[in-house]
């Protein structure tokens, strides 16, 4: 009979692809994890991992095996938080994700009203690209996510709590600066500077523009903060979503801000899990404190 512990250690050292590393990971002695594989290899019949003494290797039939696992310890997680999270919702661990066109904004907002209304929860957070943490979620690596839609959630759950536009930055020289509305079509494409590959801001900026990706912005970044320094030297403009407006401009005088008057929202923000996460409830009382939060914080457009 296969254990949840042999599927724990065989997850473990599929992450690892090292079973010292995996045994560490699991608090075990590597000949416990070792024997367990192996006696869990024996009740399936077929080898999960295939090693010599440089590198493991999983199988193909350990690949199959391994999803199949994954699902069961998630499952199991959810049993195990099931009556937690229904009895006193956000009273212990949550991680979440965040993407960093959102998370330097949105943070220094929220994290004082989690804070207090939630005084007892643990909360980790991560940043990185949405590619990376929607695959977070769905392994169980992360609770849930915060993301920018539209977006591929490959099966995961959202909700909404914010929606908001995009708004043009440029330096006051530029002759379109300070305008209160723009179009699309006003803008120099050339001079356009958008973030790098992987930020769904570009594409939710490329399609609210109507502007296809053909490689002519030549001058990219990785943050919202570089962009705008870079518009602060004259070298072009960008476009920015509101949330980041206060941040980026309090300090930078010589840069005026036109709301993209192209059909909106430009994006939402929403909170992404698993649709069997059993946090549900806890998720949608951050969703409320987050709304409520945004709207007291930012005038409306």
């Amino acid at each position: 009979m296969i254990t949840l512990k042999q599927i724990d250690y065989a997850l473990a050292v599929s992450k690892t692809l090292h079973f010292k590393k995996a045994a560490e990971a699991s608090f075990v002695s590597p000949s416990t994890l070792s024997n367990a594989i192996t006696e869990m290899e024996k009740h399936l019949g077929f080898k999960v991992f295939e090693r010599d003494n440089k590198k493991v290797f999983v199988t193909a039939l350990g690949a199959e095996f391994l999803k199949k696992a994954q699902s069961i310890q998630l499952q199991i997680f959810d049993i195990q938080k099931f009556a937690e999270n229904q009895s006193d919702p956000l009273s212990s661990n949550l991680s979440i994700g965040i993407i960093p066109t959102v998370s330097p904004y949105f943070l220094p907002i929220v994290l004082p009203e989690i804070k207090k209304a939630f005084p007892n929860l643990t909360l980790s957070i991560e940043e990185s690209q949405s590619n990376i943490l929607v695959n977070k979620v769905k392994n169980g690596e992360l609770n849930m996510a915060i993301l920018a839609l539209p977006y591929n959630l490959e099966g995961l759950t959202s909700l909404k709590f914010w929606e908001e536009d995009f708004y043009w930055i440029a330096h006051h020289e530029n002759k379109n600066a300070g305008k209160q509305e723009i179009r699309a079509t006003q803008l120099e494409h050339s001079e356009l500077m958008l973030l790098d590959d992987g930020h769904c801001l570009k594409d939710h900026i490329l399609d609210a523009c109507k502007i296809s990706d053909d490689s002519k912005h030549v001058v990219k970044a990785s943050s919202l903060a570089t962009l705008v320094q870079l518009v602060k030297g004259n070298m072009g403009s960008t476009l920015v979503p509101h949330m980041a407006l206060g941040q980026l401009l309090s300090s930078n005088k010589d840069l005026l801000k036109s709301h993209l008057n192209e059909p909106g929202p430009h994006r939402e923000i929403s909170l992404i899990m698993r649709p069997t996460y059993s946090g549900m409830p806890g998720a949608e009382l951050l969703k409320i404190l987050f709304t409520k939060s945004l709207n007291l914080h930012f005038k409306p457009q």
